[in-house]
């Protein structure tokens, strides 16, 4: 598999946030969202085996990993990666775009799933089946860019009925929508959708890697 990096972190976004959590970033993303904090993990990387790649995660002594990318269901070992951290015990989330079928995904993953708004200009490469498999161990994270971006949000959540099938999370593009603007939206439409800012974001710069 193509690695860009393995660290151990606090988790900064979900509903595992401020836990600590080992990340496994993939390499490659098939989309080009406008607001992508993590374009590095488009090229580059190096070959490890899943074997390789459990040792690390296993070094680290911390029960719960995220697999994430970049767009980690893009390699095709991903699933088997997936299945084997959740056989050896872990707590085992994957930060998917959407773009790809979650089909192959062991049940016992915590599947968290970019559904992705207008304003990242990807949405034409959403898989709706992806959405309407979700389950109530999963979550469903928007990220927010604007005002349209929100009442398309809000549909889809009526249309899918998102917020009786798992929890959601709604996240401003980080300098680009006022958190408070979000926030205010949210409590005005008593939607019950989670207000989501990355944690490690405030704890470290923003553009910091490996946090």
């Amino acid at each position: 598999m193509r690695v860009t990096e393995i660290f151990h972190s606090i988790q900064g976004e979900s509903t595992f946030a401020g836990l600590p959590c080992v990340f496994v970033r993939l390499t490659g993303c098939p989309l080009r969202c406008t607001w992508c904090d993590t374009a590095y993990a488009f090229f580059g990387g190096t070959e490890q085996s899943i074997k390789d790649l459990l040792g690390r995660v296993r070094s680290y002594g911390c029960p719960l990993v995220e697999v994430t990318g970049g767009e980690p269901l893009a390699q095709p070992e991903t699933p088997a990666l997936l299945q084997q951290l959740c056989r050896d015990g872990f707590t085992v989330l994957l930060e998917t775009s959407g773009a790809v079928d979650t089909n192959t995904v062991d049940p016992s993953v915590h599947i968290i799933l970019d559904v992705k708004c207008p304003g990242s200009g990807m949405t034409d490469r959403m898989h709706w089946p992806n959405v309407e498999r979700l389950r109530p161990r999963d979550e469903a994270k928007f990220v927010i860019q604007d005002r349209s971006d929100y009442e398309w949000a809000k549909d889809i959540l009526q249309q899918f009925h998102l917020t009786d099938r798992c929890p959601v999370l709604f996240s401003p593009v980080s300098g680009t929508l006022d958190p408070r603007q979000l926030a205010e939206w949210l409590l005005e439409d008593r939607l019950a959708a989670r207000l989501q800012l990355q944690l490690h974001k405030h704890i470290w710069a923003p553009d910091t890697r490996g946090v």
